[in-house]
C-alpha cells in the first residue's frame, strides 16, 4: 500500500468522526446546544485564568521553609495558644538595589494577626533595636537575625521570644512603597507641623532615590500625600516620636494604602501586582495566596501597638543604642493579650530564661517615661528631646537612614566593641570583660557604670562606704542609670540618645 493510499484513507476517516460529531450535535436540543457551548467557554476562560495567575506569581520571589525548620516554644506544641488566627510577619528592608532576599537589617517587623472568625486585622511592630535572643543564646537587637539566617531565622527569633507559632513571612522592599502609593491615588494623613518640618528635609532625598518628582509639604494638616510624601512620612523619626512613633506611621501607611487598594478597579490590582511582586519574598504558596484574597474585602484593621509596651532605652556596651523590654516575661504576656485576647498569659520557660538573660544584661536601668502606649500618641512630640536629637546625630540631616540604622553594619553588635572580635560570646556579658579587677578596685561603686552591672544589686561596697547613704540622689537621677556609658565612651555619644 502506497503512502498516498494511506493518507486518502485517514482522510475518509476522519471525515466521518467529524460527520458522526455534526449528526450529534445537530440531534441536540437547542438547550443543550446552549448549555454545552457555554460549558466549552467556561473552561476556556478557566484555563487562561489559570495560565494567568500563574504567570502572575511567577513574578514572586517564593521561598521555601520546611515546616520542620520553624521554632515553636516547647510548651506551646499541644496548647491552644493563637488557635483560630493566622500569624505572618511583615519584613521590611530600606534595600535600594530591589533585593530583598539576603544580608539585610529589617528596620521594619510587624506582626500580623488575622482573626480567622471575625476577619480583623491586627499589627504590632517590633521596634528594631529591641534586645532578643538569635535562637543561639546571643542577646542582640532583633533586627540583625535576618542578615544572619534570613527569613528563617527571623521567624524563629521571633517564636522563640514571644511563644508564637509564625510560620509564614513577606519581605517588602520598602522603596516599592512610593510606587504603590501612588498607584492606588495616595493617602489620606494628618500631617503635623513637626513632621512637615522633618519630611521637607527629606523629600528631595527620597524623590531621587524613587526618580520622582519633589513634592514638598506647604501647610500642616489633613491632605493626601503622594508615594514620596507617604514614604518619606513613614521614615522619618528625629524630634517626631523617634522609632516608637515611626512605626507607628509606618503601620498607618500600610493601612490606608490597604484600604485605597480594596477599593481599587481591576486595571489598578493588576498594576500593582505586576510592579510590586518582583518586589516581594515571601514563603506564601499560590493556593494560600488566592485562598486569603477571596476574602479579601471582607478584612477590617483593628488596634495596632508597639513591642515592648513597656520598655528601656539606653547605650549597652557592645550592643549600642538598645531598647529593652521590661521585662520580657511581662510583655509577652501583655501581647498575648492585645492580639489573642489571652489574660492572665503564662509564658513558657524558655521565654522566662531569655527574660532573665535580658535583665542580666541591662542590670538596674528604668523604664522610659512614656513607656505604656508605644505609638498611639505619635503626634505628640512635648516629651521628645528634639534639639538634643539633632546635635547628637548631626549626620542625620543629610540621610535619615543613617539615623536608621546608626550602628548595623555586616556585624552590628562587634563594631560597638572591638574587644568583642576574639570572642563574640563576650557580648553577652561585656562587663566581665570590662572590668576584670573590679573586686581589686571597691571604690569603683562610685562610678555610674556599676549600675550597668548585675553585680551591683550584691552592693558589697555600699556596707564599707556608707558615704551612699549621704547621697540618695544617685539612685533616683534616671540619667545614671540610663547612660552609664557616657563617660566611658565619648566616641558613642552619637548613640548615646535613641528612642
Amino acid at each position: 500500500m502506497t503512502s498516498e493510499r494511506r493518507k486518502e484513507i485517514r482522510k475518509k476517516r476522519r471525515r466521518k468522526k467529524q460527520m458522526k460529531i455534526t449528526q450529534w450535535f445537530k440531534k441536540l436540543s437547542t438547550k443543550q446546544k446552549v448549555l454545552l457551548i457555554s460549558g466549552i467557554v467556561l473552561l476556556l476562560i478557566m484555563l487562561a485564568g489559570i495560565i494567568y495567575v500563574a504567570s502572575i506569581f511567577g513574578k514572586l520571589d517564593t521561598q521555601e521553609i520546611k515546616e520542620e525548620e520553624i521554632f515553636i516554644n516547647e510548651e506551646l506544641a499541644n496548647s491552644s495558644v493563637g488557635v483560630g488566627y493566622t500569624n505572618f510577619v511583615l519584613f521590611g528592608s530600606d534595600s535600594r538595589k530591589g533585593s530583598v532576599t539576603k544580608d539585610l537589617n529589617t528596620d521594619t517587623i510587624i506582626i500580623v494577626s488575622l482573626n480567622n472568625e471575625t476577619k480583623e486585622v491586627k499589627m504590632v511592630s517590633v521596634y528594631r533595636d529591641t534586645l532578643l535572643d538569635m535562637t543561639n543564646g546571643k542577646i542582640k537587637k532583633c533586627n540583625s537575625a535576618y542578615s544572619s539566617g534570613g527569613a528563617k531565622q527571623a521567624i524563629n527569633m521571633l517564636n522563640m521570644n514571644l511563644d508564637l507559632d509564625i510560620k509564614k513571612y513577606v519581605t517588602v522592599d520598602f522603596g516599592a512603597v512610593s510606587d504603590l502609593v501612588d498607584m492606588v491615588g495616595g493617602v489620606e494623613v494628618d500631617v503635623t507641623k513637626a513632621e512637615m518640618k522633618e519630611m521637607n528635609k527629606f523629600i528631595g532625598e527620597t524623590a531621587n532615590v524613587a526618580n520622582k518628582k519633589a513634592n514638598y509639604i506647604k501647610k500642616a494638616g489633613l491632605q493626601t500625600l503622594d508615594g514620596v510624601q507617604a514614604t518619606t512620612y513613614a521614615r522619618i523619626r528625629k524630634g517626631v516620636g523617634d522609632d516608637y512613633a515611626r512605626t507607628e506611621r509606618q503601620r498607618l501607611v500600610i493601612q490606608k494604602v490597604v484600604e485605597k487598594a480594596m477599593k481599587s478597579n481591576w486595571s489598578t490590582i493588576n498594576k500593582i501586582i505586576d510592579e510590586l511582586f518582583p518586589r516581594i519574598s515571601t514563603n506564601f504558596s499560590m493556593t494560600e495566596v488566592l485562598s486569603y484574597a477571596k476574602d479579601f474585602a471582607k478584612y477590617q484593621f483593628g488596634e495596632t501597638s508597639g513591642f515592648p509596651f513597656v520598655k528601656g532605652s539606653g547605650t549597652i556596651p557592645g550592643r549600642g543604642s538598645c531598647v529593652f523590654p521590661m521585662t520580657l516575661k511581662s510583655n509577652v504576656s501583655e501581647l498575648h493579650a492585645f492580639l489573642f485576647g489571652t489574660e492572665d498569659y503564662q509564658p513558657s520557660s524558655k521565654v522566662v530564661e531569655i527574660s532573665g538573660e535580658i535583665a542580666y544584661i541591662v542590670g538596674n536601668r528604668k523604664p522610659d517615661k512614656d513607656t505604656t502606649n508605644t505609638g498611639s500618641n505619635d503626634t505628640d512630640t512635648s516629651d521628645e528631646p528634639t534639639t538634643d536629637d539633632s546635635t547628637v546625630d548631626p549626620d542625620n540631616t543629610d540621610n535619615p537612614d543613617n539615623a536608621d540604622v546608626p550602628d548595623n553594619p555586616d556585624n552590628p553588635d562587634n563594631t560597638d566593641n572591638p574587644n568583642n572580635t576574639d570572642n563574640p560570646d563576650n557580648t553577652e556579658k561585656p562587663d566581665n570583660t570590662e572590668k576584670p579587677d573590679n573586686t581589686e578596685k571597691p571604690d569603683n561603686t562610685e562610678k555610674p557604670d556599676n549600675t550597668e552591672k548585675p553585680d551591683g544589686t550584691e552592693e558589697p561596697d555600699n556596707t564599707e562606704k556608707p558615704d551612699n547613704t549621704e547621697k540618695p540622689d544617685s539612685t533616683e537621677e534616671p540619667d545614671n542609670t540610663e547612660k552609664p556609658d557616657s563617660t566611658e565612651k565619648p566616641s558613642e555619644g552619637s548613640e548615646v540618645i535613641e528612642p
